[in-house]
């Protein structure tokens, strides 16, 4: 349910409605507005009466939230959420471009690829510490190691830092080291991973997993959101199917969805989405075509020799074309790459 109160109610009136959900014992959730303040209550498993709230001083009205996920609905938040990290940020009116290889292979290569980065505009490094790979005999990642180069670097370049976390006891190590966590698409339904991500001060990239519906990612999203992280920016990166052509099948039909029933931002991976960076360049473009708000490519600087995912990761030159199509399309759309 969502409690919509009047225009320029006052604290106190706002104040009091939070106490009195408290006391039924739900969840209240405040989310003031430019001229007026909704309250979303969470926890409810029965109907709530709506006399005991539809009186008190201030109330305009009572929504009942149809979606079973109720924070990440555009029904309880109707305006589009603006996530915001050091040097860029995800919402409208903006394009933000995530980049960076595979995994952190060694630091030279990270000084390299950021420095590269930096000069073609992009603010948000990419790079995987902990690397969860289908073959135990894979190249796991540095763990610690790496997330003390991201870091390094990060700060060098002025580049905010995005890296996965893996397990619940990863999270206070990577928050330390990183300016967002990054769920990967395994991980989209660990639900004590996603309870212990909520409680981190981080904004959080929530993938969307290899099978998953529009409805199973969005509740996803509610675990964060009602464990107390608002910050959550959404994930296309290809789901599974029958089709051999490429890696997975990028599901660009699923922005529209998504636009339509949440409020969240949502950025496409078309890296991991192909798997072929021949293919990325053409998927990029056709994500913020359809709405997106931000891509996630994978760079290298010498991707036939990378440890992991090479076959998807852009050359520099390829990278170099794609921004500046990129800012051509942007321009057109009215958007500012970021």
């Amino acid at each position: 349910m969502l409690v919509v109160m009047q225009r320029q109610a006052p604290q106190p009136q706002i104040d009091a409605v939070v106490e009195r959900i408290e006391e039924l014992g739900l969840k209240a959730h405040p989310m003031p507005g430019a001229t007026r303040t909704a309250i979303g209550i969470t926890g409810n498993t029965a109907a709530i009466d709506p006399s005991v709230l539809a009186g008190m001083p201030g109330v305009l009205e009572l929504i009942r939230v149809t979606k079973p996920y109720k924070l990440a609905s555009r029904e309880m938040h109707v305006d589009d959420t603006v996530v915001r990290l050091p040097f860029s940020q995800f919402g409208p009116g903006t394009f933000a471009v995530i980049a960076g290889p595979c995994s952190v292979e060694n630091e030279s290569m990270m000084r390299e690829t950021a420095k590269f980065l930096r000069d073609q505009g992009v603010r948000l490094l990419r790079g995987g510490a902990f690397k969860p790979r289908t073959s135990p005999y894979s190249f796991q990642g540095h763990g610690e190691k790496g997330l003390e180069i991201l870091r390094a670097v990060g700060q060098e370049y002025h580049l905010g830092v995005v890296t996965e976390v893996m397990d619940a006891s990863q999270v206070e190590m990577v928050e330390a080291a990183a300016d967002m966590l990054q769920i990967g698409a395994r991980n989209m339904q660990n639900f004590t991973l996603l309870k212990a991500v909520a409680r981190a001060s981080r904004p959080v990239l929530l993938k969307r997993g290899i099978a998953a519906t529009l409805e199973e990612w969005l509740m996803a999203a509610e675990y964060l959101l009602a464990g107390g992280n608002k910050q959550v920016v959404l994930c296309e990166r290809g789901v599974r199917t029958f089709a051999d052509h490429s890696r997975n099948t990028l599901d660009l039909s699923i922005i529209p969805p998504v636009k339509q029933y949440s409020h969240l931002p949502v950025i496409v991976d078309p890296s991991h989405g192909t798997g072929r960076r021949e293919y990325v360049t053409p998927m990029a473009m056709a994500a913020l075509a359809a709405g997106a708000d931000g891509i996630m490519v994978e760079v290298h600087p010498d991707p036939d020799r990378a440890l992991s995912d090479g076959a998807q990761s852009m050359t520099f030159p390829q990278f170099e074309a794609l921004m500046a199509s990129i800012r051509k399309l942007a321009t057109v759309m009215g958007r500012e790459v970021v």
